[in-house]
Order: structure tokens, then sequence, then C-alpha cells
């Protein structure tokens, strides 16, 4: 059951209750962490960077930058125990600083908001090809064809508007639940639900008579194809699939019961999460071998090549089913993150219960994703600064947004909190405290600077 009770220690308690359990948070934080951005992202970042050599880096960088970040944000959360523009507020002021601390809060609230205002739109593209994959659509057709539907689909705004707008209302209909009957429901059943997915997946690709090239690719470095850009890339890439920075950790920490391990949920979640990923590779490399395609084929690996290779394997329409289900799943768990710290805000400062504040912020998001919805169509040709609106949003968050949020959170867990309040929430002072402190205090914001000052072109 939620506890609304404050814990022995007499820390101040949760407004919207906690999690009924260790698992149940590393359950939360992982559906939010893996996404499309393991499943559709991963495979194709690797396969253009050195296959193997790409994921050696990509895990020092996961393990050295992403989860002291992580953890920092979950103690953030559960100090403060309010969605993170209050949380950040309060301790920014028990801690002799400054309530201006609210600032980040607000970075990562408007940077969610605005992730899901796309990611929404890209999700409900595999709502749609859930229901290609069924009416076998992609069966026997060529490139061509392939290509075609793609086109045709994201060329009709209304189609995309559609998708865009059922994948908001099963978003909405989760978060406005609360956190047990509704976050915790869903993520207890979609996450290991998509392990399953994958593991089906997996073993088709045994099947192909490529999966051992397949793996080789992932596992063996290949470090002449791995170019300095390509380990800029792994570290973004680490940084951004935890879910950090955007304020979903914060908020997810926040209800986080005390006697709970930071250090241990945290490594729980980096290894599901990194383990999907690669566990997502191993699944499309030996499809992608097996029908003779390019595994560097960019960002259309999903909705162009996977489709084409389904189209002509045996049992394809249920394969193709199967994987697209997955990404909807995948998808639908990290939007309920992107939604909380906004929602959580409304209920505590405008007096909203959880169902209005689901829908007023579900409204919102879906309002200014018709930007993304319309850049694939009618304002295609609509120009400025980065490209479409979508590329501007997408440039913002993820290369602006999210890396300074990431750095101010390390700062102020490692450099404002004093010792005896990080050393309480991490459970001790010993080595691995030590270890966090110094990855927190140093490598993880240097590292992330060096990332954002290359993405803005500044190096």
């Amino acid at each position: 059951m939620l506890s609304q009770q404050a814990g022995d220690s007499g820390r101040r308690a949760s407004l919207h209750g906690n999690w009924s359990s260790r698992m149940a948070f590393i359950l939360a934080v992982t559906g939010s962490a893996v996404g499309l951005g393991n499943i559709w992202k991963f495979p194709y970042i690797a396969g253009a960077n050195g296959g193997g050599a790409f994921v050696i880096v990509y895990l020092f960088c996961v393990f050295l930058i992403g989860m002291p970040v992580m953890m920092s944000e979950i103690l953030i959360g559960r100090r403060g125990r309010r969605n993170p523009i209050a949380t950040m507020a309060l301790l920014g002021e028990e801690e002799g600083s400054s309530r201006q601390w609210q600032w980040v809060g607000v970075l990562g609230v408007l940077g969610g908001i605005l992730i899901l205002s796309y990611y929404s739109v890209i999700a409900g593209w595999t709502l749609a090809y859930v229901e290609r994959s069924i009416t076998g659509q992609f069966t026997g057709a060529s490139a061509a064809e392939i290509g075609a539907l793609f086109a045709e689909f994201t060329g009709d705004w209304k189609q995309v508007a559609l998708a865009h707008t059922v994948f908001m209302a099963l978003a909405t209909l989760v978060v406005a639940r609360g956190v047990e009957r509704g976050l915790e429901q869903a993520v207890r059943f979609m996450v290991p639900a998509l392990l399953v997915l994958m593991l089906a997946l997996l073993g088709y690709a045994i099947s192909t008579g490529s999966f051992g090239r397949g793996v080789a690719f992932l596992i063996e470095p290949n470090f002449a194809a791995l170019t300095w850009d390509g380990v800029l890339v792994a570290m973004g890439q680490a940084f951004f699939t935890l879910s950090i920075g955007m304020g979903a950790v914060m908020a997810y920490g926040a209800y986080l019961p005390e006697e709970t391990s930071i250090m241990h949920a945290s490594a729980a979640v980096v290894i599901a999460d990194t383990g999907i990923a690669v566990l997502a590779g191993m699944v499309i490399f030996p499809i992608v071998f097996a029908n003779g395609l390019d595994p560097a084929s960019g960002p259309g690996l999903v909705f162009e090549t996977l489709p084409l290779a389904f189209g002509q394997m045996s049992g394809g329409v249920v394969f193709a089913t199967i994987f697209f289900i997955l990404l909807v799943f995948a998808a639908w768990t990290s939007s309920l993150g992107l939604m909380e710290p906004a929602v959580a805000w409304l209920i505590e400062h405008r007096n909203r219960t959880r169902r209005q504040a689901a829908v007023m912020v579900g409204m919102l998001i879906w309002i200014i994703g018709f930007g993304t919805v319309l850049s694939f169509n009618e304002l295609e040709g609509f120009r400025f600064l980065r490209g479409t609106i979508y590329d501007n949003v997408d440039y913002l968050t993820s290369n602006v947004m999210l890396p300074l949020g990431g750095v101010f959170i390390s700062i102020f867990a490692a450099w404002v909190m004093c010792r005896n309040s990080t050393a309480d929430e991490l459970g001790g002072a010993g080595n691995a405290y030590r270890a966090w402190r110094f990855l927190a205090r140093f490598v993880a914001p240097i590292a992330i600077l060096f990332v954002f000052f290359q993405a803005v072109g500044v190096i």
C-alpha cells in the first residue's frame, strides 16, 4: 500500500504517496529510461560507429557519467519529496544556498513537456505500424514500396495527428490514475511484457542463421570505424538514454521509500536499461544481416529497413507485429515519466486533482505536438535556425536543456548539498559514496559540458 507517513527518520513524506516496493521503483525508472532510444536509436548509431567499439565506449560512459547523475537526481528527489521545481527551491534554502535553484526544476519540467510533444508523434508512428503489420502491408513489399508507405503516412498530417492523439490519450489515462493505481500498475505489466516480446524476437533472430554475425558485429570492436565524433555520440547517448536531466527521475525519486538503497536501485536501472539496448542490437543486427541490409542505415532502420526484412521472412506478419507492439510499450512507459513532473506541480501548486492535472498537461503536450506533426508534411518547407519545428525542438531539448539540467543536478548534489545530507540519502560514507561524490563533482559535469559545447558548435 502507499505510505503517506514519514519514515522512521522523521524526514518529510511525499505528498503523492510512495512506490510500494524497491522493485516497483526500479520498474518505473527502467520503464521511463527504456524507450525508442534503446530499441530504435541505439542499434543504428552503434552500427554507424564501429559496433563493439562503440558499445565499449558507451558502457564506460553509462557507468561513469550516467549513473552518478541518476543517483544525484534520485537523492535530490527523495530528499525534497515534492515536484522538481518545489524540491529544488526547498533544498536550495535548506542547504544554505538559494531558492533560485528552482529554475533547474523548471528546466526539467519544461524539457519533459517539449520532449514528449515530439516523442508522442514518433510513438504514434509505432502505433500506426502495428496496424500495418497486422494487416500484412509489409509482406512481399520492395524497398521502394516500404519507403513509399512511410512517406505516404508521414505526409498525411491527419493520419499522423490521429496516431499522436491516441498515444497521448493512452499516456494521460495512466498518469491520471495516480502513483500506485496508474504508474505502478502500468510498469508492472508493460516492462516485463516488453522483455518477453524482446526475448520472443531474440528467439527468431537466433534462427536466422546470421545470429553469430550479428552478435560479433555488436561485440567485436572495430576501432577503425570509431571516430572522435562517435565517442561524443556514445557519451550523449549514455546520458540521454537514462532519462536524466528532464525531471522524470527526480519526480519518481520523490516517491522512493527511505529504506531503499539509491545506489543499488540506480545500478539495477542502469544494468536493465543497458541490457535492453544491447538485447535490441542482438535482435536487430541478425535480421538485418540475414536479409542483406545495411546495419548503418540510420534513423530509417526501424521504419523502413526492418519492415522490408519482416516482409520477406516466414512469419513476418507475426514478428513485425510483436516488434512494433514492443516499441509502443517502450514509448508508453517513457511518456509516463515525462508527464509526471508537470502533473505533480499542478497538484501541489494549483490545487488540481490528479485527473484534472493529467488532462491539462496531456492537452498542452498534445497541442504543442502539432508543431512536430506538421513538420513532416504541411510545414516541412517552413525552416528556421536548425530546420523544421521538430528539428528545433529536438535540438533545444537534447542538446541544450537536458545537458544543462544534468550538469546543474550534479553540481547541486555534489557541491551545494552538504556531505551529511548526501551521505544520509546514499547510505553512509564508504568507498561507493566517495566514488559517487568524485564522479558527480568532476567527471560527469565536465564530460556533459564537453558534449554540450561540441553539440552547440563551441568546440
